[in-house]
């Protein structure tokens, strides 16, 4: 099981087109490389059904939703607080997606899709917001990718495409 984890830091009080954009633009990306998709902290008080007609209701992105409804008819759409200790066991082995990997914690594509091969489960975290995902993840997280290899910062919604493909290219050439 491949997820996208996107970490919202950007509002946690009200929602912004932002939030609803972000979901519209992941879930045909997810849907495409068949990656799961949750969203941890999002500021929407309602459970993943009713999310999902609602932000399908402000989009035409993803043909008006259909991919998030997907997602969300197979049971790979997860609408989740941040955790504090630690993520579900099922998510597998958390990366956090970074320009400024720790070297001791930077991991290449080539490993990471071996490792992908041998153990299954990945969550790849992408922040929603300009300040990046919370420090604390950076420490929780097994493995820091850096999908440029090049230390260039990526908008979330860029990383959101660049990730799964980036995976996706590098588990095929195994």
């Amino acid at each position: 099981m491949l997820t996208i984890g996107l970490v919202n830091t950007y509002a946690r009080a009200r929602v912004h087109e932002a939030h609803t954009r972000s979901i519209a633009r992941a879930a045909p990306v997810c849907h495409a490389f068949g990656f799961n998709l949750a969203l941890f902290d999002y500021p929407f008080k309602m459970d993943a059904s009713p999310l999902v007609e609602f932000v399908a209701g402000k989009t035409t992105i993803g043909r008006a939703g259909e991919y998030l409804r997907k997602l969300h008819a197979d049971g790979r759409f997860y609408v989740l607080p941040l955790p504090g200790k630690g993520f579900f066991p099922q998510f597998g082995t958390v990366v956090v997606t970074t320009s400024h990997p720790e070297s001791k914690k930077s991991v290449s594509l080539t490993r990471l899709a071996g490792e992908i091969k041998r153990r299954g489960s990945f969550l790849f975290l992408i922040g929603l917001g300009h300040r990046g995902l919370p420090e604390r993840l950076f420490e929780l997280a097994e493995y820091h990718l850096d999908i440029t290899t090049k230390g260039i910062p990526l908008e979330t919604c860029t990383a959101i495409g660049a990730v799964p493909a980036g995976i996706s290219a590098a588990l095929s050439s195994l």
